[in-house]
């Protein structure tokens, strides 16, 4: 069996005056990841192991959660940032099989339409939004269109 943690990063700047892979996290999203991270945390939600987009606001909250949650440095995954659909399905099924718990902290619509797409469940997916999906695929290649369930969903809006 098989679980997915698909996190959208935490608040950022609005400013993109050093282009948008540069965009840094507003105090109140460092604050946010902190919560959702600890929510995680008390709920004994632990990944085994974290990818990110190269941008610095998915970086920086995935960070954030590796402190919280005591795990590696997240791995970067350059195919993350921006992508739809069919380019997170990728990256899901070329993820290792020794890991069942994998967090990906990820941007927006793409997140939002992945969750739709893997457990066809239409959420609105706030910055330092939590959805955790469980398959009972035992293979991250086998993971395909609503093969998922989402167990734990929650963001700091509620």
């Amino acid at each position: 069996m098989k679980k997915l943690a698909l996190i959208r990063h935490a608040k950022a700047e609005k400013d993109i005056s050093k282009g948008d892979l540069n965009r840094p996290l507003k105090y109140t999203g460092i604050l946010d990841a902190r919560f959702m991270a600890e929510k995680m945390k008390d709920l004994k939600f632990i990944p085994e192991l974290l990818v990110t987009s190269h941008a610095l606001r998915t970086k920086t909250t995935a960070e954030i959660f590796a402190d919280t949650l005591s795990l590696p440095d997240p791995n970067i995954i350059e195919e993350i940032y921006n992508a739809g659909v069919s380019d997170l399905l990728k990256v899901i099924n070329e993820l290792p099989d020794k890991h069942d718990f994998i967090g990906i902290i990820g941007h927006n619509p793409g997140i939002a339409q992945l969750i739709d797409y893997l457990a066809a469940e239409l959420k609105e997916v706030h910055t330092s939004t939590i959805a955790i999906i469980e398959f009972e695929e035992n293979s991250w290649e086998e993971i395909t269109q609503d093969s998922g369930i989402i167990t734990y969903y929650s963001s700091p809006k509620e």
